[in-house]
């Protein structure tokens, strides 16, 4: 009998758990995804040689790794939330259960966790590519890779992702990287703006198109301003 892959099998169990609470719509919006979609992302990088200033927030926050013990609140689902925000949470939750590394957070004034992104290097190639599949280019020995960010919703409009994804970029100078890549929605014009505050550039344009359940990911590089 062959057993299906890790990653399949968490998803089973996750889209079984979201029939369970009544939240078939996200269940059959993720199935239409995968038998027609396309989806395209901005690719963007930040050259750690050049000096950025860390973009001010609005609250004071203790940006640093994960620990254990740390209030991810932020993260629960309830029967009162809504629907537009579950693929959001169960996303982070995804990632939190895959042991990705790094995972970086910043702590609000209250203790909380109010925003998580996780830093990858070269090293992990092969762990984000058993996540991920071909999404994200081969990182080189001087790249890394942010991913994962979310801003907790009751913390949005405070400049936080801005000035903490500035921070955790500054991190990956601890593996000899120069450059950190990110990926955004080209649509999410809100947290393209936070990567621009935290000094980061376009660089690529990523297209994911699913057809019948299974994806193909182009990259196409994108001309400097002032180009021919």
């Amino acid at each position: 009998m062959q057993i299906l892959p890790p990653r399949f099998s968490r998803q089973i169990r996750e889209a079984a758990q979201l029939l369970a609470t009544g939240r078939s719509r996200v269940v059959l919006h993720a199935m239409g995804t995968r038998l027609r979609s396309d989806t395209i992302a901005v690719g963007l990088r930040r050259d750690l040689t050049v000096p950025h200033p860390v973009p001010p927030a609005k609250i004071p926050l203790q940006v640093r790794p994960l620990e254990s013990g740390d209030d991810l609140s932020m993260l629960d689902i309830s029967p009162d939330t809504p629907p537009d925000q579950v693929p959001g949470l169960v996303a982070q939750r995804r990632l939190l259960a895959s042991a990705l590394p790094t995972c970086w957070v910043a702590i609000a004034p209250n203790g909380k966790v109010c925003y998580m992104q996780w830093l990858t290097t070269s090293q992990d190639n092969e762990r984000i590519h058993g996540r991920w599949g071909d999404l994200f280019p081969i990182l080189g020995q001087d790249e890394a890779l942010l991913e994962g960010a979310y801003t907790g919703h009751a913390y949005r409009g405070q400049g936080i992702m801005a000035h903490a994804m500035a921070r955790i970029a500054e991190g990956a100078r601890d593996f000899g990287a120069r450059w950190v890549l990110t990926f955004v929605g080209e649509s999410n014009v809100a947290s393209l703006k936070g990567c621009a505050k935290a000094g980061f550039v376009r660089y690529v344009r990523r297209t994911e198109s699913w057809r019948l359940m299974r994806r193909r990911v182009r990259f196409v590089p994108l001309l400097p301003k002032g180009s021919p």
